[in-house]
């Protein structure tokens, strides 16, 4: 199955594709089915949202992982390329690759920390956290307008219900929050 449909053609509706599906399969719950269908199609369309925003302000998505991974390490955002690497489920290789890359750009510097001369250090540079907050800030205009419809209590109730789903899969899947492959 394929997530991408040829340019002009027409995505199937919900309603159509969950028809289908019940013509193909009988014993498919079409109240699940579509539940994950536009969870699936939700995903993948805020996926090339962001990826827009993130190709507006000059960066990929592969370097926005590596700013926000530094952000959420904290103040003061820096991190050895190992414990980057692990965090986003990468090879060294293509961490250092990323690195390479994002220090060009100025994104991000790469020293041997002072304590120790064999550790490297990545920290996030001026430029960098300001990308990150552009993208922030562009995110949650998006993010706004998207749940624009759903009231407080509304937000409240679907947070809960995707949490609970999340908590599942990451039970059944615990390994599945890495990479299969690497994106670089």
């Amino acid at each position: 199955m394929s997530d991408t449909t040829e340019p002009g053609l027409q995505e199937p509706s919900l309603d159509e594709q969950i028809a289908a599906y019940q013509r193909e399969y009988r014993d498919l719950d079409p109240q699940v089915e579509q539940v994950v269908s536009a969870l699936g199609r939700l995903n993948r369309r805020m996926n090339v949202a962001y990826g827009r925003q993130l190709a507006a302000l000059g960066i990929s998505n592969a370097e926005w992982e590596v700013l926000k991974t530094l952000v959420l390490g904290g103040e003061p955002y820096r991190l050895g390329p190992g414990e980057l690497a692990k965090r986003l489920g990468l090879t060294p290789a293509a961490m250092t690759h990323r690195i390479d890359r994002m220090a060009g750009e100025g994104l991000v510097t790469r020293d041997r920390d002072e304590n120790n001369r064999v550790r490297v250090i990545v920290e996030l540079t001026d430029e960098g956290r300001t990308k990150w907050l552009e993208a922030m800030r562009m995110a949650t205009d998006f993010e706004e307008d998207l749940l624009q419809d759903l009231g407080g209590d509304e937000r409240g109730m679907l947070g809960e219900m995707l949490t609970r789903l999340l908590r599942r899969v990451e039970h059944a899947q615990p390994d599945a929050g890495g990479r299969l492959t690497d994106l670089d």
